[in-house]
């Protein structure tokens, strides 16, 4: 393990906040009209397929297939990479998150793995869970003490496992605590993007057989679950992304990424927390998606969406979509209102929106 890396990761997450924290110091709501994007690789490797990305104040963290996780400095312009394999295992990681102090990891399949910077120079793991239906999909903190993964059912009821003590310690919620999963209930590892956090609020998209929302007003001591309009019924149909504006704005996309040009059922919003959902576009583009983020600053108006077939922006709360780009990616996160990083096969980029 290159323990230069990981302490210069220590150093960088002590002093920096993530990418939500940073979005809700200041909501002013300047006019935002987005006309094409320009895309700049910043890192090109056919060998990673990355899912998982996020902004943590000077950087770019990712975590990818073939153990592979590194950081990008937006000032110098440098990558540090590293890999983390268990034993023989070479972990895939779909899911990263950070606290002000660490930087986390976990990966799908079974053994599920979860990894959290340490003290001693190397990445420490903190979570392992060996069930032959272990897979996780998703991960996010409420603070620097407290965060959540969450995956699917290994039982009858979804999976998420709650840290309180800063990522030292998870353990994973009972079903009794939880609603009871409908057959073929799941998630999908598209984006990281099926866990959202406001506040003390925290909402958990599921796909598959069926599209729920499970939401908790109290980082994840109580549940409650409400039904979306999503097209589901088949094991890769229903939301693979969803994003909050704030408490009441949301917007959750997918459709079936075997059926890419389908447009119905794909895309919803609620204005009411999540209880609600109404579809927006209704047989107009996109298709299926694989990643959608409010643009900061908006009012909840503007939106882009990422999948491997293109970029489309909606200035609109979603009711009406314009492609700006056929270059795919599977997630993406913005820096600022013009700014944003893309992550998909093989790459990771900048993305500038110009108007």
């Amino acid at each position: 393990m290159n323990r230069i890396l990981l302490l210069c990761l220590f150093v960088i997450f002590s002093a920096c906040k993530n990418e939500k924290q940073a979005e809700k110091e200041n909501r002013v709501q300047p006019e935002v009209e987005y006309t094409s994007v320009v895309i700049e690789p910043i890192l090109e490797n056919d060998s990673l397929s990355i899912r998982a990305i996020e902004i943590i104040g000077n950087n770019l963290a990712f975590a990818a297939n073939n153990a592979t996780f590194g950081m990008y400095n937006f000032k110098n312009k440098n990558w540090r990479t590293n890999t983390q394999k268990y034993d023989s295992l070479v972990p895939e990681f779909r899911a990263v998150a950070s606290t002000d102090n660490d930087f986390f990891m976990l990966s799908v399949g079974s053994p599920a793995l979860l990894y959290k910077t340490g003290d001693s120079g190397a990445m420490e793991l903190v979570y392992k869970e060996e069930h032959e239906k272990a897979f996780y999909d998703a991960m996010a903190f409420w603070n620097n003490e407290e965060g959540i993964a969450m995956g699917d059912p290994t039982d009858n009821c979804i999976s998420i496992i709650i840290t309180r003590d800063g990522g030292k310690t998870w353990e994973k919620l009972n079903c009794d605590v939880l609603p009871e999963v409908i057959e073929g209930e799941a998630a999908f590892a598209a984006s990281n993007s099926n866990i959202t956090i406001e506040g003390d609020n925290t909402w958990i998209l599921t796909g598959g057989m069926k599209s729920r929302i499970y939401f908790s007003p109290d980082k994840g001591n109580t549940w409650e679950v409400y039904n979306t309009p999503l097209i589901d019924g088949e094991a890769t149909t229903g939301g693979y992304s969803m994003d909050f504006y704030d408490g009441n704005i949301g917007i959750i996309i997918g459709g079936d990424y075997t059926k890419p040009d389908g447009n119905t059922g794909n895309k919803a919003i609620t204005k009411d927390g999540g209880k609600t959902w109404d579809l927006i576009a209704e047989g107009q583009e996109p298709g299926y998606k694989s990643s959608v983020r409010f643009v900061p600053n908006s009012g909840g108006e503007k939106i882009i969406a990422t999948g491997f077939s293109g970029i489309s922006y909606s200035k609109d709360s979603g009711k009406t979509w314009e492609e700006i780009s056929k270059e795919g990616f599977y997630t993406l996160r913005f820096k600022n209102d013009s700014v944003a990083y893309a992550a998909g096969k093989g790459r990771i980029a900048k993305l500038t929106f110009t108007r």
